[in-house]
């Protein structure tokens, strides 16, 4: 029993748990957390499986980190129960009497004589000592008086202050981990989406992209309402790092995305040996139109946002942003197919034309429309309250122990033919210059007193 006491009270163990803590908090961070599978995959490759299946994507849930957390509380914890008896005994119930020879042997310390008899004298450095804000207490034993004066006691507790409010911290990290919770939700504009883990539904009212001059952008803006049942809540316009609250639920703005399942394109159709002619196409995917020749039927029969051909030399999307939208549209005439084009709008001179027969079409992808949704990441984090007071106690044990220093003066007084033999030492943990002039100045009162 007594090693296992020593075990989880040793420093060492707690500043190992402390490094691999930190540790897995920046693989945490440098590991985008709650993404799906495929992009994982893309980003790293034969890594993403291993990865998944560690909880490293889901770091701060996993049954790992959670039990490093506890560890760490149970270091803290038997840590400060082992050394809070001695602290508080020392505080609250201290040994008040003292030999001169021990005195003595204190780095501070000093001796004087005092004409008063033993009682009086004993008054008089009782009295000196609470002046200077002291707590004395006094014990009388074979013929010698022991003072023993303590100031700012609370001190002692600095550190346990700030054992607690790091228990209260990790149990705030171990409450959220179990219980928390985190969802990514797609909401498209005039849309209703409901939440049951909320019990609510949330109405994407508008959606807003700002951007800077450059084309960047700056800003994501979604203008939620909250419905529960069929009464509207609240409406709320959220931006990045100004989530909406609701019931202890938390929705962040996080990203953006176009819906490429009902995009529609403008395309410009022209005859290389008609200048005159240009047909202006608008077409969605799987719609078919004719143009005006009467005879040639053009359908857009597939679309990739940012196009490449991938090493199995298939098309492909980079991502889901347009930065190399292409659209395949096919033409027949009379029900036989006659061309196939992937047609580029960022790059209209090129492009892959399959015949089937010959023909003197050209086409430019001029533009593209597409709803934008809206990516709210919900969170709900019960132990966030917890961490938060587990923070303000930490603050508070911190300005205890730092600035809120105990000392201690030992005083011992006993006949010495005629005259009182005063003998005083002191201990302070801090600031030991400012005490001990404290202390030469309590022994010069007492001697011009004397």
């Amino acid at each position: 029993m007594k090693f296992i006491l020593n075990y989880f009270s040793s420093v060492k163990l707690a500043i190992t748990l402390l490094i691999i803590i930190t540790l897995a908090s920046i693989l945490g961070t440098l590991v985008p957390q709650h993404r799906t599978e495929a992009e994982y995959a893309m980003h790293y490759g034969q890594l993403a499986p291993l990865l998944i299946k560690l909880e490293v994507t889901d770091l701060y849930h996993s049954w790992w980190y959670m039990g490093l957390l506890f560890l760490f509380s149970l270091n803290t914890a038997v840590c400060t129960l082992t050394r809070f008896g001695p602290k508080w005994r020392k505080a609250f119930q201290p040994r008040v009497e003292s030999e001169p020879s021990k005195i003595r042997t204190l780095k501070i310390s000093g001796e004087m004589k005092l004409k008063a008899p033993l009682v009086q004298a004993a008054e008089k450095v009782a009295a000196t000592l609470k002046s200077r804000h002291f707590r004395t207490r006094q014990a009388t034993h074979e013929g010698r008086v022991s003072i023993l004066a303590q100031k700012k006691i609370a001190g002692l507790f600095g550190s346990d202050i700030v054992h607690v409010g790091l228990l209260i911290i990790l149990a705030g990290g171990i409450i959220s981990g179990f219980s928390g919770m985190r969802r990514m939700l797609t909401i498209h504009e005039g849309r209703t989406l409901e939440v049951p883990e909320a019990g609510i539904s949330l109405r994407l009212d508008k959606f807003q992209t700002d951007y800077y001059p450059s084309g960047a952008v700056k800003d994501w803006k979604s203008t939620l309402t909250v419905i529960e049942g069929e009464q509207e809540i609240l409406t709320q316009t959220i931006e990045v790092n100004h989530p909406l609250s609701y019931q202890g639920f938390m929705f962040y703005q996080r990203n953006y995305g176009y819906d490429w399942q009902n995009p529609r394109f403008e395309i410009l159709a022209q005859k290389k040996d008609d200048p005159d002619f240009g047909d202006q196409l608008n077409l969605g995917l799987g719609e078919k139109t004719l143009l005006s020749d009467g005879q040639t039927e053009v359908e857009a029969i597939n679309f990739v946002p940012d196009f490449i051909i991938g090493e199995d030399g298939r098309v492909a999307s980079r991502s889901n942003q347009p930065n190399n939208p292409a659209v395949l549209i096919e033409g027949r005439q009379q029900g036989e197919r006659l061309f196939a084009a992937w047609v580029f709008s960022k790059f209209p001179d090129f492009g892959q034309m399959h015949s089937e027969k010959e023909h003197n079409f050209s086409f430019q992808f001029q533009n593209i429309e597409s709803t934008e949704y809206s990516g709210i990441e919900m969170a709900k984090d019960p132990g966030v309250n917890f961490i938060w007071a587990g923070c303000i106690l930490l603050t508070l044990g911190l300005f205890v122990a730092f600035f809120w220093p105990p000392s201690e003066i030992r005083v011992a007084l006993e006949q010495a033919q005629e005259r009182i033999q005063v003998t005083a030492g002191g201990i302070a943990t801090k600031n030991k210059y400012a005490f001990q002039t404290e202390f030469d100045t309590i022994l010069e009162d007492l001697r011009r007193d004397k």
